[in-house]
């Protein structure tokens, strides 16, 4: 750890994206496909559409029906939901949860009241799959708090990148096809400069959208650690301080009948309040204590498409008496402006279809990025002459070999294998939407074993050549099992059902050509070479720093905000609430350069520690004041 700056970033940008890149690849692609998880769901669900027949029954009426059919179902149920339909062909959705934790579905004809004959469609998580799939790798806790730590990491493998790179602007525009080493070196240049803004502010929205959660010092310090609530109210002061209009009057119910039972009356105060169609209705413990009635607006796609901020809308009243709670206007400038703009650009909810593609199409240059790194760290090091890992050094090699076969291929494999399992299940199969995910890492974990046990340049061709033909054979696995196909979506005019079948075919045809591409090449197996002993306890210093940066950034960065939050509030600057957001939102890019700091400077983990010492003394001083 004695070299030079550029030598110290080199080392930590090789390592920090390694390490990160076998799961930053699933999280990547994950993310760039959940950028399309409306329509994906809208396809995996495999809804029928309503005959056409003109309505028999007012939506009072309808939604009466609702009621009565969802009080029927549990006695003492944790909430219903009622989705409404947002197009003419579309059944109403109802959902209700028991005390049991599991949650029922049902359909009706919102035209009649009518239950319509189960399974309506396909139980699936269709996009929210991929969606929960990124943020938390179905981790629970744990695994929410290792993306956001890979996503620190990722914030590092870039900037250390840069630094690194003294021609990065240069040798953008150089391309070596067929180069062996070079041409994956292009590869990864070209994916990383051409999308390098977009890499860096995706990578910290995904931090910032949950800023209280990953970064809860700053809150807890100011407010103590259950003033949350307290918090949230100053914070809505800050922001709109004359948000003073009266709520609307108790709408008129007919007296003796439950509010729930009257959803039709709550439904039209609702939307004259909030100016907007609702596009669901939630009943929080009905017929318990603490009833609650929920309307939200459904968004409107001309205020998404040119502008960042803005709320949907959204009315609450008591169970229990019927009057108004709560209640936001559509488009209303929401408490938490900064989470709201941190949201929508991270999940691409502005712009309309054309920044979703480009956000496919950048994550998608984001994963090739980490794919082509981490193949090209093997390319060089495996024919070296030095062993970095002793005898021990084929093993090491070999394994990371297999497990980048199972991060790239096997990614793309267990993707275009959950919607197989989607259209092969049983539809009426219980929980066939956790087999789906069964089925998911199922796949995954087979192109893992199966890159072990197969050589390496065979494991590539065979799991990208069998992602060829799974995609290319989705159209006829749909047609035979549902009796839909893209033309019948179109002519339905449901393109966005139409576009998932010809984006997997294009895809299909991708890996085709790649498996081809792979097939002509060549595998050296690595050497071992002569054993170069590491400098006397080298490997524990590494181990140190490593430490001193996820353990004491972390540390250093949270004293660091909690500091900034309470000087500003003190100084006047800001209100406390926004101390609070502001210094939560820099803390991120703290964390990221503590990190850098550590591995940059001969005795940075020094200063790190220093540093974390006096900002935790000037946070007690202030805090005493």
């Amino acid at each position: 750890m004695k070299a030079g700056l550029r030598q110290r970033m080199s080392w930590l940008h090789t390592w920090c994206g390694l390490v990160c890149a076998w799961l930053l690849c699933l999280i990547f692609l994950a993310g760039s496909i959940s950028v399309f998880r409306a329509p994906i769901t809208a396809w995996m669900s495999a809804e029928p559409a309503l005959p056409e027949a003109s309505a028999t029954l007012s939506r009072d009426a309808v939604l009466a029906a609702a009621s009565r059919h969802l009080a029927a179902q549990d006695p003492s149920p944790r909430f219903w939901r009622i989705e409404l339909p947002g197009e003419s062909g579309q059944a109403m959705r109802l959902f209700w949860r028991g005390q049991d934790g599991v949650t029922h579905d049902a359909a009706m004809d919102p035209r009649s009241g009518e239950l319509l004959q189960g399974p309506w469609g396909r139980k699936t998580e269709g996009g929210r799959h991929f969606m929960t799939l990124h943020y938390t790798l179905y981790g629970g806790g744990f695994g929410f708090w290792l993306v956001g730590w890979l996503t620190v990491g990722m914030l590092v493998a870039l900037i250390s990148g840069v630094v690194v790179h003294k021609r990065i602007f240069k040798d953008f525009f150089l391309f070596r096809p067929g180069r062996g080493q070079r041409a994956w070196l292009d590869g990864h240049n070209a994916s990383a400069v051409l999308t390098l803004p977009f890499q860096l502010m995706i990578a910290y929205t995904g931090l910032a959208v949950f800023y209280t959660s990953y970064m809860p010092a700053p809150l807890q310090t100011l407010y103590g650690e259950n003033g949350a609530g307290r918090w949230a109210a100053e914070l809505a002061l800050a922001v709109t301080p004359d948000a003073s209009e009266p709520l609307p009057a108790r709408p008129a119910y007919v007296a003796g009948t439950p509010v729930r039972e009257q959803l039709g009356v709550v439904l039209d105060a609702a939307e004259r309040a909030i100016g907007s169609p609702a596009r669901m209705v939630m009943v929080e413990r009905p017929g318990q204590a603490r009833e609650r009635v929920g309307v939200y607006a459904r968004p409107d796609p001309a205020a998404e498409l040119r502008q960042l901020s803005g709320a949907a809308g959204r009315a609450f009243l008591d169970g229990g008496g019927g009057a108004f709670t709560a209640v936001q206007r559509a488009g209303a400038e929401p408490a938490d402006a900064a989470h709201e703009v941190m949201e929508r650009l991270h999940l691409a909810r502005y712009g309309g279809w054309t920044i979703r593609w480009l956000y496919f199409l950048c994550g998608l240059a984001g994963t090739l990025m980490m794919a082509t790194g981490a193949v090209l760290y093997t390319l060089k090091r495996r024919n070296r002459g030095e062993s970095e890992f002793g005898v021990f050094t084929p093993v090491f090699y070999r394994l990371t070999e297999s497990l980048n076969v199972a991060a790239i291929a096997g990614a793309c494999l267990a993707c275009i294998g959950y919607f197989h399992a989607n259209r092969l299940l049983p539809a009426a199969l219980p929980g066939r939407d956790a087999w789906e995910i069964k089925a998911f890492f199922a796949l995954w974990l087979a192109s893992l074993v199966h890159a072990l046990l197969r050589p390496v340049q065979r494991a590539w061709v065979e799991q990208f050549a069998v992602s060829a033909l799974l995609c290319l054979l989705l159209p006829l696995v749909n047609a035979v099992t549902t009796g839909q196909h893209a033309f019948a979506y179109a002519l339905a005019g449901q393109w966005p059902s139409a576009m998932v079948e010809v984006t997997v075919v294009l895809f299909g045809a991708g890996f085709a050509l790649l498996a081809r591409r792979l097939r002509r090449g060549g595998w050296v197996p690595p050497k071992a070479g002569r054993i170069v002993a590491a400098p006397a306890g080298h490997r524990w210093r590494v181990a140190g720093r490593v430490v001193c940066a996820i353990v004491g950034g972390y540390g250093c960065s949270a004293v660091a905000a909690t500091a900034l939050a309470q000087a500003m509030a003190r100084l006047g600057v800001v209100t406390p609430a926004l101390g609070v957001v502001v210094g939560s939102l820099l803390s991120f890019l703290l964390y990221a350069l503590a990190a850098l700091w550590v591995f940059g400077a001969r005795r940075g983990w020094l200063g790190v520690l220093v540093s974390t010492a006096v900002l935790a003394l000037a946070v007690r001083l202030m805090g005493a004041a």
